[in-house]
């Protein structure tokens, strides 16, 4: 039974500023269907609100407070541990962390810094850390996909971090499982029932395996040649595209 989905956005429903054919009608299949829908991402390089702008632009009909964001969480952490981060992140996400302190560093936050993954940036936090400063990432993914191919996520900084400091990363988005279950208590459902539609099978498909939702791994977006070989349990399926995902969910809501 599904009566409940979260769904990734970055290379399920579109690519950079492009979206993939036919996601905007599939969309609007499964939202009338009446089946609960919340949208998370790990996005870091953009924040919320132009995250849903993007999406109104693109053909995409989503309401904001449906839209969960590792960056909400991780304010979130920060304000209630009272944390005062040197933020190693996208210029563009800074407006996301504008109330909180940044006086007297006792924190890193970490994501998709782009050009600000310079040496000395890097160094900065390994100092605050090496004096035992927490370690906050909005996520771990290893690439994403471009228009042009893929690149490097934050995670392979992240791990760098982690190994020069001798320490291990609060990941606050997917596939951190209080960030899946605040999604899901959102939309009133449990676990057992809720299904992650996502392209990375590991901060998607084994994430949400692993708090016991089910899952379906998409061929688009940064999905590689045998990706689905390592999904860890039968409780997964893997489909061409988020077209063909909404076709196998829909006969599947709410039957047992």
């Amino acid at each position: 039974m599904i009566s409940g989905i979260l769904l990734d956005l970055s290379g399920v429903l579109y690519t950079e500023d492009q979206a993939i054919h036919g996601t905007a009608k599939s969309l609007l299949r499964l939202q009338q269907s009446g089946l609960p829908i919340r949208y998370v991402t790990n996005t870091t390089r953009k924040p919320r609100h132009k995250i849903h702008q993007q999406l109104l632009e693109l053909g995409y009909s989503i309401d904001f407070n449906d839209l969960f964001t590792a960056p909400m969480a991780a304010h979130a952490y920060l304000l209630s541990n009272q944390l005062s981060p040197f933020m190693l992140i996208h210029p563009d996400l800074m407006d996301e962390f504008a109330d909180l302190s940044c006086d007297n560093h006792n924190a890193v936050l970490i994501g998709d810094a782009d050009q600000g993954f310079t040496y000395n940036n890097m160094n900065r936090a390994f100092r605050l850390l090496i004096n035992g400063a927490p370690l906050i990432a909005m996520g771990k993914n290893r690439y994403f996909m471009q228009q042009d191919g893929l690149s490097i996520d934050a995670g392979a900084f992240v791990t760098a971090l982690e190994y020069a400091a001798d320490t291990t990363a609060i990941i606050t988005g997917k596939p951190d499982p209080e960030f899946y279950r605040s999604a899901v208590d959102n939309m009133g459902c449990d676990m057992q029932h809720t299904i992650m539609v996502g392209d990375d099978v590991e901060a998607d498909v084994n994430g949400a395996l692993a708090v016991g939702m089910q899952a379906i791994l998409v061929r688009t977006g940064k999905y590689r040649d045998g990706d689905e070989q390592r999904i860890s349990s039968d409780q997964a399926t893997c489909v061409q595209d988020f077209n063909a995902a909404v076709d196998w969910i829909l006969p599947r809501i709410n039957q047992p």
